[in-house]
């Protein structure tokens, strides 16, 4: 198979959107989902370091998180631990009613899981995907606002922006919404996302599976300190994910908070200092 070129360009990235599979069986295809094609592709991308996290199963992420974390070691990865919950994240009277009822079982993340995961070093925030994974209760939505670290959101048509700012935005913690909250490509949603920046400070958007440029070079104009480079690896090559900033027509400084400066500011770990 033919490997893509080598990007060139004068940016320090960071990304703060990766995907790992610790389970080898579990893999898509051979090799999507590995440490090595990963850290490979970030080579080659100019990517000097990843938020990884792991994939979509059933019942508890201990497990698959403790072996992200493992995987990491090394590597210029860092990891945040993925959470799930009993709750329905879906806006309609039937979901309300199956949540009034609902009641946190052992397989979902506790107040006391947040809690080690948040003093333990090897992880450096959260992820949630209300829609896969089900939505954290208040108990848990809580611990993340004691703990304070960043979380990493799946936005989009299952978890919309309105979704997003009735559940979680008004708990004191960064949330980077994913996809510009628009997956899959839901110009709409994205553009609500943006809009969204206005009204919530602890907000920010990440980069990917965003191919739409105009919304891309509106938030960056409008909200350069709140959007953050991520690539959507493995389903998109990091070259990829790359040269669609670069070809924006936004300044050059603007495209360096994207890449570098405001990952640094909301997750500590992607700062300069961390990528000795």
């Amino acid at each position: 198979m033919r490997r893509m070129l080598e990007l060139e360009h004068g940016f320090r990235v960071v990304d703060v959107h990766a995907r790992l599979e610790p389970d080898e069986g579990r893999r898509q295809r051979e090799g999507l989902g590995d440490p090595e094609r990963l850290e490979r592709e970030m080579h080659q991308a100019g990517v000097v370091r990843s938020v990884v996290f792991p994939s979509a199963r059933q019942g508890s992420y201990l497990k698959a998180n403790n072996a992200v974390a493992r995987m990491s070691v090394g590597r210029p990865f860092v990891a945040v631990a993925r959470v799930n919950g009993a709750r329905d994240p879906a806006d309609t009277p039937a979901a309300k009613l199956r949540n009034l009822r609902v009641r946190r079982q052992d397989h979902h993340t506790s107040p006391a899981d947040i809690e080690q995961y948040a003093y333990d070093d090897r992880f450096v925030g959260f992820k949630l995907h209300p829609a896969r994974d089900g939505l954290p209760d208040q108990e848990v939505l809580r611990a993340l606002e004691t703990v304070g670290l960043p979380a990493i959101v799946h936005g989009g048509r299952g978890f919309p922006p309105a979704a997003v700012e009735a559940t979680l935005l008004s708990y004191d913690f960064p949330v980077v919404l994913a996809h510009f909250g628009g997956y899959p490509l839901d110009r709409t949603l994205t553009e609500r996302s943006i809009d969204l920046l206005d009204r919530s400070s602890q907000l920010y958007l990440d980069t990917s599976f965003v191919r739409f440029r105009d919304p891309l070079e509106r938030a960056i104009m409008e909200h350069p300190d709140r959007v953050l480079f991520g690539s959507g690896t493995p389903n998109v090559h990091p070259n990829v994910a790359v040269m669609e900033v670069l070809t924006l027509d936004v300044p050059e400084d603007a495209m360096r908070k994207v890449f570098s400066n405001n990952p640094g500011r909301v997750f500590d770990a992607l700062a300069p200092a961390g990528d000795g």
